[in-house]
């Protein structure tokens, strides 16, 4: 019998970096300057957990980061919201917030901004269905993993370790030689490790969903966050 094959998926300096699960152990890491590249002849893989927004409201905010942020309390700073659709057509900033203003009340983030181009990225590649792609947030799939406990800021020492000694202790060794792919930054590929969990989680219908359940937009999108 095969074993089940997923990816989880994180953006990186040089473009994105994964981490593959085979039932549920890592079989290997990858990277890639885009997703066609990342996933170029990969049928075998059965769910793709990708840490970027998947869907868009038309007005109003997502559900799925409110859901996320009250799920992570204290660290709700964590998740962006995710602006309208019409809003992610802008190409400055300046002009985004302005529309993002007329149609919710409400500016947002630079934080939020620089993921345009993978957001749009993303959700093009998501959009071809090549495969099953899901959104996934890994700060919500490591407060899972840790069973709610709050996590240590991702940046730190500390918080690196604390992550990876969550992943050893679902089974999921990381090592220390990634080849290519340990050009990303450590918090990057620990990420993808946890989206890759949720991943797993999705492909044998485990997981839950961030609001439960998805919101459905008027593009047909099923919105949500999943771990």
């Amino acid at each position: 019998m095969t074993e089940l094959r997923v990816l989880g998926v994180d953006a990186c300096k040089d473009g994105w970096v994964a981490i593959e699960l085979h039932g549920g152990s890592f079989a290997g890491a990858h990277i890639a300057a885009d997703l066609p590249a990342l996933l170029a002849e990969r049928d075998d893989l059965e769910v793709v957990g990708i840490d970027m927004p998947l869907g868009l409201a038309e007005a109003g905010w997502r559900k799925a980061d409110t859901a996320a942020a009250a799920a992570l309390g204290t660290a709700r700073s964590t998740v962006f919201r995710v602006p309208p659709r019409p809003v992610w057509r802008e190409e400055v900033y300046e002009s985004a917030v302005e529309r993002c203003r007329e149609i919710t009340g409400q500016g947002f983030s630079r934080q939020a901004w620089a993921l345009r181009a993978k957001l749009l990225e993303a959700n093009a590649y998501r959009d071809s269905e090549r495969h099953q792609v899901y959104e996934v947030h890994p700060e919500v799939s490591f407060r899972a993993i840790g069973e709610g406990r709050p996590l240590v800021p991702k940046k730190t020492w500390q918080g690196q370790m604390q992550r990876r000694d969550l992943l050893l202790k679902i089974g999921i060794e990381v090592p220390t030689e990634l080849g290519a792919a340990g050009r990303a930054g450590p918090d990057d590929v620990l990420d993808a490790a946890a989206a890759a969990w949720s991943a797993h989680r999705i492909a044998t219908g485990r997981a839950v969903s961030y609001p439960d359940p998805p919101e459905a937009s008027a593009a047909g999108d099923a919105i949500a966050i999943w771990c």
